[in-house]
C-alpha cells in the first residue's frame, strides 16, 4: 500500500462552493483534485494499492481508496464533487469514526496529527530540502506528506521534523504537489526494474 497526505491550507471546510470555480472560489481545491487523480489513476485504470489522504485546513480529512473507489472519474469537478459530498457529511464524522460518502472515499474529523497518528508505514515528508530520492531505498508502506501550493505550517514542519522516518526530495527543483505525487508513484513502480 502506498498513501499520499497533502495539506490543504486554504481548501474548504463546508460544501458550500460552486464546481465551476474550483481554482478560486474553493480555496484551490482544483490542485487537491488533482493530487487524488495522480495517486490513483494509471493510464487506463486505478492504482487498488493506492490512497489519498486531502487534509483540509487541518480540521477534517477526505481519505479516497483506490482499491474500494467506484464512479470517480480522472477529471477535477467529479473529484470536487466527491469533496464536496464528504464535507455535506461532517456531521457524520466523529473523530476516528469515518463518515462514508461513497464507495472508496470516506471523511475523517481528522486534521494532520491524528491522522499521521493513524496510518502504518514509512512516513516521508517531501521537501525541496531533502536528502535526494535516488539515495532513499524505496520502502514498504510508504506514507508520502507533502504540501499544496502553500509552504507547511511553522507546526507542520515542527510535527514532521517529529514524526518523519526521511525526508526526501524528487529533484532540484520544486515541483507542483500533484506532479510530485506522480513522481512518487513512479519511484516506488520502478522499485526492482533498471532506473534510467
Amino acid at each position: 500500500m502506498r498513501q499520499f497526505v497533502v495539506c490543504g491550507h486554504d481548501a474548504p471546510t463546508t460544501p458550500d462552493f460552486s464546481l465551476d470555480d474550483l481554482a478560486g472560489g474553493a480555496g484551490r481545491l482544483d490542485l487537491l483534485c488533482r493530487c487524488v487523480n495522480a495517486g490513483l489513476f494509471l493510464s487506463h485504470g486505478i492504482r487498488e494499492d493506492s490512497r489519498v489522504h486531502l487534509v483540509l485546513a487541518d480540521e477534517y480529512t477526505v481519505r479516497f481508496e483506490g482499491a474500494t473507489a467506484r464512479g470517480l472519474h480522472p477529471d477535477e469537478r467529479t473529484t470536487a464533487a466527491r469533496v464536496r459530498d464528504a464535507l455535506d457529511a461532517r456531521e457524520d464524522a466523529i473523530g476516528h469514526m469515518p463518515a462514508e460518502v461513497s464507495p472508496g472515499v470516506e471523511l475523517y474529523r481528522m486534521g494532520l496529527s491524528e491522522i499521521l497518528g493513524a496510518l502504518d508505514g514509512t512516513l516521508i515528508h517531501l521537501h525541496e530540502d531533502g536528502d535526494p530520492v535516488a539515495s532513499v531505498e524505496p520502502p514498504e508502506g510508504a506514507v508520502f506528506v507533502l504540501s499544496d501550493h502553500s509552504d507547511f505550517t511553522a507546526g507542520e514542519a515542527d510535527l514532521l521534523a517529529e514524526r518523519a522516518d526521511e525526508r526526501v526530495r524528487l529533484g532540484p527543483e520544486a515541483i507542483h504537489a500533484d506532479h510530485a505525487i506522480a513522481v512518487a508513484n513512479n519511484y516506488l513502480d520502478t522499485d526492482g526494474y533498471e532506473r534510467y
